[in-house]
């Protein structure tokens, strides 16, 4: 009880840091006005007499992991009702408007007080958090309520505070769920360290939600009349610190390759900042107009929502973020199986982990490392051929995580 006692002072405490900090900061005004409008639309959305399911995820990745879950039970539960909550403002207001929920809301703070009413508003059947999600008093609340929960795609780590000696308090939140579905062995080992036992293993929903991908028609016309059936690069989510290996690339190579940028950040300054850096031709997606593509050396894409499209059309994809900020998803060019460079901060992302001991992510550490790697790749296609279905042969054999979710669920709705 104290330390329940003093983790809602805390967590009130923090709210009102946060409401402070938004005076100052964009992200996270967002993050607090946001939440005013929870309860409201809850209130306007839902009645007593729905039956409900509610998912928790803390952004677009968990989201991305959810998704295979959200749209079989949309699917095999059309009489419920799907509410989806993000702690994140880049997951709610990328995702707010999303089909597969019948609302979508920012998750209040994980006070007791807040916990309780939101949960007397949702009254959910069912709640599912995905991965890292574990928040004690909505957990403790839902156990009071006798609500089943269950944490998907989930991964451990001994670093967690769950498996440290002072991490008691967390534990016993941990302890809430009924069932989990760990991505791996290691977390399943983890888990019954501490006495857990009620795990199984599915490894990553993401891996679904990707396959899917294939499905679907990639086609995009633009992208047919720049690649023009030539050796193709696309450079996806990049950072500053992978677009200067990327551009002093191009800039002295002499291979025919085309290239395609998709930058994480698409302002326009920092879209300009790139095209002039750069020593060959270049057009801007939002620029393309009728202009004749063959000719041109590199693509700048400067929108979001055609990177996975795009990766259908590449022979090597290098993936944004293993220099400084966290690597980006992987698993989007790897169904498409092709070759995938990568920085060399990797560690945590378990799917690059794997693929890297497998051979099918290379993490590259220099300019040189880099340079040296394309002209390898360039000069033996049966190389990128090999190399390519090391990955597309783990999407495959790692399939059917949210199968084995829905199966459970269906046991117990």
């Amino acid at each position: 009880m104290p330390l329940r006692f003093l983790y809602n002072i805390l967590i009130n405490l923090a709210w009102l840091v946060l409401k402070v900090v938004a005076l100052f900061n964009a992200k996270i005004k967002l993050f607090v006005q946001g939440r005013k409008s929870t309860f409201p639309l809850l209130e306007e959305q839902l009645s007593q007499t729905d039956k409900t399911i509610w998912m928790h995820v803390a952004s677009l990745g968990e989201f991305e992991q959810g998704l295979p879950i959200l749209e079989r039970l949309r699917s095999n539960y059309p009489e419920h009702k799907l509410v989806l909550s993000f702690f994140s403002p880049s997951g709610y207001e990328v995702k707010k408007d999303t089909p597969v929920a019948d609302v979508v809301v920012y998750l209040p703070m994980d006070s007791s007080y807040k916990a309780k009413r939101f949960l007397s508003l949702v009254n959910p059947e069912l709640a599912i958090f995905v991965k890292y999600e574990v928040w004690p008093n909505y957990l403790y609340h839902l156990k009071k309520r006798n609500t089943p929960t269950i944490l998907v795609s989930a991964i451990f780590s001994e670093r967690q505070i769950y498996f440290k000696s002072f991490g008691g308090f967390m534990r016993e939140s941990l302890r809430k769920f009924d069932h989990y579905f760990v991505q791996d062995k290691k977390s399943k080992v983890l888990l019954e360290s501490i006495g857990l036992n009620n795990s199984s293993i599915g490894g990553d929903t993401r891996l679904d939600r990707v396959s899917e991908i294939l499905k679907r028609d990639n086609h995009l016309d633009f992208m047919d009349r720049f690649k023009n059936n030539q050796m193709c690069l696309v450079a996806g989510s990049t950072w500053p610190e992978d677009e200067k290996i990327l551009i002093n690339y191009m800039n002295n190579s002499n291979e025919k390759v085309k290239y395609v940028i998709a930058p994480h950040e698409i302002k326009p300054t920092h879209i300009d900042k790139i095209a002039s850096a750069l020593k060959k031709s270049v057009v801007r997606y939002s620029e393309l107009g009728n202009q004749n593509l063959k000719e041109v050396d590199v693509l700048i894409i400067d929108t979001i929502g055609l990177l996975t499209k795009i990766y259908s059309y590449a022979n090597i994809a290098y993936v944004g973020g293993g220099f400084a900020t966290g690597l980006h998803n992987t698993m989007e060019p790897a169904v498409f199986g092709i070759p995938i460079i990568i920085g060399p901060q990797f560690e945590g992302f378990k799917e690059a982990e794997d693929l890297v001991n497998e051979g099918g992510i290379i993490p590259v550490s220099s300019q040189d490392s880099f340079d040296n790697l394309m002209g390898e790749l360039l000069n033996k296609p049966i190389s990128i051929k090999n190399i390519g279905d090391i990955n597309s042969n783990y999407i495959i054999s790692n399939r059917g995580a949210a199968d084995l979710i829905m199966k459970y669920i269906s046991s117990i709705l």
